[in-house]
């Protein structure tokens, strides 16, 4: 029987399955997965097929669509996702932020600074931004920060939480903040450094989707970062999402993409103020 599901998994994931599987995640996610991905979809899925004991792709798919097959859905989108980040990326943002974007915020009576990282990964972005906080907090130019950083994959959640990072994956940051914010492992042979709880605690981490008409984020944010994820949506999904994202943004409030990224034809309540950083009207 084993030899039969071997050679079975071996047939490998057929055209019409993959359209099945890629029209759900774009429903799901928003994102696009055309059929130059087959091969990615493949591999990802593959740890899947053997976790779940099913025989082939397309026994998986009918599995993840069967009502008795919805605890299988978070792993499917946490294998599926895409969860590329680093520390201190795209850097130039971080800059805008420390000096424009928080001096305004503080000229016009804003010292509470509520902040969310809305694709957060496993947690370079939320604790890149905590930094800088923490460090206005320092000079006194803000009084106190809390950041929510949200994401669709609970794996990655988990790993953010954890806050434990590799140390050569913490070397965008600067060693003025690494000092101050990296804890070094108590054995020598251990090559791994966690994020201080200083910074730990000003971040709460949650699942969230997108994709759903509305974001339970609590009071209106004084920033959102939603970058590196836009590329991956359709022009209506954009809107869409933006439109969401502009909804949970104070007026005068900031919104951040990525450098390979663009609004441009989707009528959003906000102008540009900085390369991909723009602020509500």
């Amino acid at each position: 029987m084993a030899g039969t599901a071997q050679a079975a998994q071996d047939e490998g994931l057929n055209i019409v399955t993959f359209h099945r599987l890629a029209a759900f995640i774009y429903e799901y996610s928003g994102i696009k997965m055309p059929p130059s991905k087959i091969t990615m979809l493949e591999g990802r899925l593959r740890r899947r097929l053997r976790a779940t004991g099913l025989s082939n792709f397309e026994e998986y798919c009918d599995h993840l669509f069967d009502k008795d097959g919805e605890g299988e859905l978070v792993n499917f989108i946490d294998a599926v996702t895409t969860n590329k980040t680093d520390f201190f990326r795209e850097p130039r943002h971080f800059d805008v932020m420390q000096g424009p974007v928080l001096s305004d915020l503080a000229d016009r009576g804003h010292r509470e600074i509520r902040a969310w990282s809305s694709a957060c990964s496993t947690g370079a972005e939320p604790y890149t931004m905590a930094m800088i906080l923490e460090e206005a907090v320092a000079r006194r130019d803000i009084d106190s920060y809390a950041i929510l950083a949200t994401d669709l994959s609970s794996d990655v959640l988990q790993q953010a939480h954890r806050a434990v990072y590799d140390a050569q994956f913490l070397d965008p940051v600067p060693q003025d903040l690494a000092s101050k914010y990296l804890m070094q492992p108590l054995a020598r042979h251990r090559t791994e450094m966690r994020v201080s709880p200083k910074l730990r605690r000003r971040v709460s981490f949650a699942r969230l989707n997108l994709m759903d008409e509305s974001y339970p984020v609590g009071d209106a944010m004084h920033m959102i970062f939603c970058r590196n994820v836009l590329i991956y949506f359709d022009k209506q999904t954009q809107r869409k999402v933006l439109s969401r994202l502009c909804e949970c943004l104070l007026p005068g409030g900031f919104l951040f993409i990525g450098h390979s990224e663009s609004i441009v034809g989707l009528d959003l309540p906000v102008r540009q103020v900085a390369n991909t950083v723009f602020v509500k009207d």
